[in-house]
């Protein structure tokens, strides 16, 4: 059960109506409230106490992992970037377009899905080792299955591990995997509201891509707005805007990729 976001065996009661005050063009907004409390979550016959101690038990073992996965990448010299996302966010082919363009960097990836083998099996078109990492009903990874994954990877000394996770924009922002940091990538079709809407995860990434820039014209989106919601949210956020479908920006982000390797090698030199 990931206690996190509230999904989990057990059916999740509405803590009643209550009225929402940030609407007031609404007269009459009865919110459906789920979870008061402070584990921010329901569970039948479970109190709020016993949510939460299993939710920080989750986290601090979670956070075991993380740091073990921490020490081995650090030891190889190996960059790990913790891809989040919607699903359909274009993270599967920005990230096979992202291999190509690297060319003499070696790579490998962890692809995280709750089914299927079919986003691994694309990564390991382009010549890469890809470890497919089937969640079941979880809605994230975690440091323990990525820790696993990387038992079963090539990892090369200044090379970069991708780490796609599953799409969703909430659980993950709180499981630390090892990561040297978090990408958000976000589709231009998906709104600009969707930075204030999950604003954990944009908090905890510390580069937005603005993939599919190339439909902006069709979509009746305001590129300026997105990035103005992203920096409302997490100032010191940087932004690429980026198609993987034409090329545009593609340049800017394996400079940043080039950048983030190599400022890891010169840290690893100094000590």
């Amino acid at each position: 059960m990931c206690t996190t976001c509230g999904c989990g065996d057990g059916e999740v009661k509405t803590g009643g109506h209550s009225h929402d005050h940030h609407h007031h063009h609404h007269h009459h907004d009865h919110g459906l409230h789920f979870g008061h409390g402070p584990a921010g979550v329901e569970v039948p016959g479970m109190s709020q106490e016993r949510l939460i101690e299993i939710e920080t038990d989750i986290l601090s073992k979670n956070d075991r992992y993380a740091e073990a996965n921490r020490a081995l990448l650090a030891a190889r010299g190996v960059l790990a970037l913790n891809l989040v996302s919607s699903p359909g966010s274009g993270k599967t082919t920005l990230l096979c377009k992202t291999i190509e363009a690297l060319g003499d960097v070696p790579v490998a990836v962890i692809e995280g899905d709750q089914q299927t083998e079919n986003d691994a099996d694309r990564i390991r078109a382009t010549g890469v080792p890809a470890i497919q990492v089937n969640t079941g009903k979880g809605c994230h990874l975690d440091g323990h299955m990525v820790g696993h994954a990387m038992e079963h990877l090539p990892l090369e000394p200044a090379s970069v591990l991708f780490i796609e996770n599953v799409g969703n924009l909430v659980c993950p922002a709180a499981f630390d995997l090892g990561e040297a940091c978090k990408v958000a990538i976000l589709s231009v079709t998906e709104g600009e509201d969707k930075p204030l809407k999950y604003p954990d995860m944009f908090t905890a990434a510390r580069l937005a891509i603005l993939n599919k820039i190339d439909l902006a014209p069709h979509c009746d989106v305001d590129l300026d707005l997105y990035e103005a919601n992203l920096r409302r949210v997490n100032p010191e956020i940087e932004i690429l805007r980026v198609s993987a479908r034409t090329g545009e920006g593609m340049a800017d982000w394996t400079n940043w990729l080039r950048g983030a390797l190599a400022d890891l090698v010169r840290v690893e030199a100094a000590e």
